[in-house]
């Protein structure tokens, strides 16, 4: 039983950051590196920061402050090393041969939770491919303790003898990635399918954005619980970082026959890698495709603006940047901010956690993404079934009558389907 419990203890880590200026408010950044150590499932034994100039090429830190991070290791028990900021691969090498702990910078920390929260195929698909490519230029250095030489035998044989394990681990994980992006490409051939039937269906699109840990899920669960088809089909929500990776598609309808398809998608992180957002461009993907944006913004915490910078950017990054928005101030309850919801030109103030604005939200995405929506009177002869039927599925039926000439209905419908049968327009 005591060697279970010493299995389960989580890692002890000890955090080492460099201000260098450029952060706006860099111990916020500090706090939030610790948020990601715990979510990645570790203990934060210890903190050390150094101010500079800028940072050392070669070690990040300044070499005396390598001795103070040494000494400050033993004393917490940290067993791993979390810097703030991503390292070049010859830093996490001279820091490793210095410190004699594993060196964990941030990139490989947030690759660390999205390898503990990916729970679909292509979610964990992706991290190993973004896994991998992280992987593949710090493999120099991993061999020290080994000769760098061996026979090559079989299939090597034609190389010659004496090939690098250093070039034969290379191409094992090359040929992984090779691999892995052949099967994201069947994954995204199955999603660009589901895409374009959801467009198809001329059912709007809309995408929640925003920061991680700000509420999209939330107001997602709140939403389908409320005006869902399968009010069960929940996403996980929890107070963490990157609780979910996966993108959810659900169907919202508030009861007018105005329909929307509502898009959970990955948070949002300051310096967020690149390399995440190339690997997981398939998911954010459909941020791009969306008709509207909903941007959740976590009101109570004090670097909020930031964090809508860092929305922007990303948003910028996906090709999403010029999308319409309507911006969702969530947590509004813990500003004691009174009464709720409260609306402000096309921003919303709401508290999701207490199922408080859900519904006013909801209607006001329905109200902006059926603003192309206008009342009509169709008379439609019952030579055209297929008319009336497209339109019973389509559009909002606001009145129906059977005549001798054929069904004449009262609708709220599409612009382009009054369009497409202006012939039977009456009204």
């Amino acid at each position: 039983m005591r060697e279970e419990q010493i299995q389960e203890a989580p890692v002890k880590v000890l955090l080492v950051g460099v201000d260098v200026g450029e952060e706006p408010d860099f111990e916020r950044s500090m706090e939030e590196l610790a948020s990601l150590a715990e979510a990645a499932e570790k203990e934060v034994a210890g903190q050390i920061v150094q101010r500079l100039d800028h940072v050392n090429k070669a070690l990040y830190i300044g070499t005396g402050k390598v001795t103070e991070v040494r000494r400050l290791a033993e004393e917490c028990g940290a067993q791993e090393i979390v810097f703030d900021n991503s390292l070049t691969p010859s830093q996490v090498r001279n820091l490793g041969n210095e410190l004699e702990l594993p060196i964990i910078d941030r990139t490989n920390l947030i690759l660390d939770i999205f390898a503990i929260r990916a729970q679909t195929r292509e979610a964990k698909l992706q991290v190993e491919t973004a896994r991998l490519q992280y992987m593949l230029p710090r493999l120099v250095g991993m061999y020290d303790a080994l000769s760098r030489q061996g026979g090559a035998s079989g299939s090597m044989s034609n190389k010659g003898t004496g090939e690098k394990k250093l070039e034969l681990d290379r191409r094992k994980i090359d040929h992984r990635i090779t691999e892995l992006k052949k099967e994201l490409e069947d994954v995204g051939r199955t999603r660009e399918v589901q895409r374009k039937k959801r467009q198809q269906s001329r059912i709007p699109q809309v995408a929640l954005v925003g920061y991680t840990n700000a509420g999209k899920s939330t107001i997602l669960n709140r939403m389908v619980e409320q005006f869902g088809e399968l009010p069960d089909k929940t996403v996980m929500e929890k107070d963490m970082l990157f609780a979910t990776l996966e993108t959810s598609v659900r169907s919202v309808d508030t009861g007018h026959n105005k329909p929307f398809f509502l898009t959970d998608t990955v948070g949002f992180i300051n310096k967020l890698p690149h390399g995440l957002v190339k690997d997981f461009r398939s998911t954010l993907e459909e941020v791009k495709y969306a008709d509207l944006l909903i941007q959740v913004v976590d009101f109570s915490d004090e670097n909020y603006r930031q964090q809508m910078q860092v929305t922007a950017d990303t948003l910028k990054e996906l090709e999403a940047g010029d999308i319409p928005q309507i911006i969702v101030y969530n947590k509004a309850d813990k500003c004691e901010m009174e009464p709720l919801p409260q609306k402000r030109q096309d921003n919303w103030y709401l508290a999701a956690g207490l199922n408080i604005g859900i519904r006013e939200l909801a209607e006001a995405v329905e109200q902006k993404v059926y603003a192309d929506n206008a009342e009509c009177v169709f008379l439609i002869p019952y030579s055209a079934g297929n008319v009336a039927s497209y339109l019973m599925e389509q559009a909002q039926i606001l009145s129906r009558e059977y005549r001798e000439d054929g069904i004449l209905i009262h609708a709220d419908c599409h612009r382009q389907d009054m369009d497409r049968y202006r012939e039977y327009i009456v009204s």
